[in-house]
């Protein structure tokens, strides 16, 4: 997804992610034809899929063989014996509290107030620690009464104030003051009793990351363990503009649906552009893809499609892009000096980083950075672009909210036996599933905090894509957007009315007939604007569904 002007073209490598890019292009804005630069083999791309296909060996590069199945094979299962020796570890476990997990990108946080933010289910607050020039990640609880310290201010000290009963806490989650104490006796804010807990945080990629364990013993892991590092999110010659949204449905299928280019001409049908197959099959233009998967570990796994590579880093980052991450590149062939060329020129990614917040809930990040059209991104305000990015989370967010509930029916651990799964254009969700299944047992660990086999309840479809509290509010340059257009609603509607009245006090002598007519013009226009921008209002910062039978 990107913002593509018609006097920009790509290099050739990215038909499937053009449909990606067009996501978020403005209305005006056109994506060119390309050609793929990769291609891969397979022995027969009409045959079944199996999980142990999509892994290739490190012996082959880009190859696989897929041995036909017999009858009985494919009548009784989707996918045949899997072999451990494919992958890169066999037994580990994947640790949910030993991994960074971003909370929100700095620039949507509000340095003047304190946030409320569930990830893997602990509810913290973030906030700017001005004595300490940092922004802060702190369980969101006063030890007072259990308060939430979201609710509360930032004092005119700096520290975190509860305005539940005043208690203050500094960005070490020392507390500063409890205004109840008597001033001669005991020092009660200094027990161990009255701190919050603090968790280890950092900003990179403009984002805040937390290590969700407040034990002293990890204060400085960071010195050992970093977030996922993303390079051209660190290059200044990319533009990186990012969005973020609360979403309805679970971790596991925010991941497999991004992770899937085969929907994207049907599921977002008429709102992202894209070349025509040569052979058209259908109104949509469908066809097969060819994905294969470099190696699945515990910490994820890696794979190449036609138009680039993708990789999953576990547990929140999934990235597309035209090149392969740095410590990858030594799995590929280097490119032709055509491609080189091109490369060098036009580069790009798409980067989805999925937050697990509670069952049936996530939160997703994205940005896409490019190397190219960068002044367009410095021209059209960020909120523009969310408009499109936004349609596209919607037209599929229904389909996904409930299949998430048909998967939790027939068990997450039965997914391969539920879904019938029989070309590779499946092979990025497949090696996902079996990644969850084999290493985290097809769930996210709550830690006791939630019962997984219970999702929230399917609340009405205007509050289910509802943007105003899922992205508007926790979007600064959309919050800004809607405060301003809104006033310019109600500066519409006064101009009206002011007009009709002026016409209406004046005198027939003091005004000519041709000055009332336009005055009355006047008025009507501006009162069409102002109905015109409510319904815009509506639709682009609170609801606006998306019926695929009408489209």
């Amino acid at each position: 997804m990107t913002f593509i002007s018609s006097s920009l073209r790509l290099s050739p490598p990215h038909n499937a992610m053009e449909a990606a890019l067009a996501a978020c292009a403005l209305p005006s804005l056109r994506i060119l034809k390309t050609k793929p630069r990769f291609r891969c083999s397979f022995s027969n791309p009409r045959l079944p899929i199996s999980p142990n296909s999509l892994i290739i060996r490190k012996s082959s590069r880009f190859t696989t063989a897929v041995s036909s199945p017999t009858s009985s094979t494919a009548t009784s299962t989707n996918f045949p014996p899997e072999s451990e020796t494919l992958f890169e570890s066999g037994s580990d476990k994947f640790d949910w509290y030993a991994n960074w997990y971003p909370v929100m990108p700095i620039c949507d946080l509000d340095k003047k107030v304190p946030h409320g933010k569930k990830v893997m289910g602990i509810d913290l607050v973030v906030w700017w620690d001005r004595n300490e020039k940092q922004w802060k990640v702190m369980d969101d609880t006063c030890p007072h009464r259990l308060a939430p310290l979201s609710d509360g201010r930032i004092d005119q000290w700096g520290r975190l104030q509860c305005v539940y009963h005043g208690w203050c806490f500094n960005g070490s989650g020392d507390c500063k003051l409890i205004p109840q104490a008597p001033p001669d006796g005991p020092p009660v804010h200094t027990f161990k009793q009255a701190c919050v807990a603090v968790y280890p945080s950092t900003v990179q990629h403009e984002i805040i990351w937390f290590w969700p364990n407040s034990d002293p013993k990890y204060k400085n892991i960071i010195e050992t363990n970093k977030p996922p590092y993303i390079p051209e999110l660190e290059d200044p010659s990319f533009t990186k503009l990012m969005g973020n949204r609360d979403i309805p449905y679970g971790y596991d299928v925010l991941v497999e649906n991004l992770m899937d280019p085969a929907h994207v001409p049907y599921a977002h049908y008429g709102l992202m552009r894209f070349p025509k197959p040569k052979e058209k099959i259908d109104r949509e233009g469908g066809k097969p893809l060819e994905i294969n998967v470099k190696k699945l570990d515990s910490k994820g796994f890696f794979s190449k499609q036609e138009w680039g590579f993708s990789n999953f880093i576990a547990p929140c980052v999934y990235r597309s892009s035209t090149d392969p991450l740095p410590e990858q590149q030594h799995e590929y062939p280097a490119p032709a000096a055509s491609d080189k060329a091109a490369l060098s020129k036009r580069r790009l990614s798409l980067i989805f980083i999925c937050i697990p917040v509670s069952p049936g809930r996530s939160r997703l990040i994205w940005t896409f950075p490019r190397n190219f059209g960068v002044f367009i991104d410095k021209i059209v305000p960020r909120w523009v672009f969310h408009i499109g990015q936004n349609t596209i989370l919607d037209s599929d967010l229904h389909l996904l909210h409930v299949e998430e509930r048909k998967i939790l029916e027939r068990g997450p651990k039965n997914w391969q036996k539920a879904c019938f799964i029989p070309t590779k254009s499946d092979a990025n969700v497949v090696t996902f599933r079996r990644w969850f299944n084999k290493y985290s047992e097809a769930q996210v660990d709550w830690r006791g905090k939630f019962d997984p086999s219970l999702l929230p309840p399917t609340p009405p479809r205007e509050q289910l894509f509802d943007r105003y509290w899922s992205h508007v509010e926790n979007c600064s340059s959309c919050k800004k957007a809607h405060k301003y257009l809104n006033a310019l609603e109600v500066i519409l509607q006064i101009a009206s009315v002011a007009m009709i009245g002026v016409m209406a006090v004046m005198k027939q002598t003091t005004m000519s007939n041709v000055a009332r007519i336009a005055v009355l013009v006047a008025a009507v226009l501006s009162f069409a604007a102002s109905k015109w921008l409510s319904h815009f209002i509506y639709k682009t910062f609170h609801y606006h569904d998306y019926n695929h039978a009408l489209v």
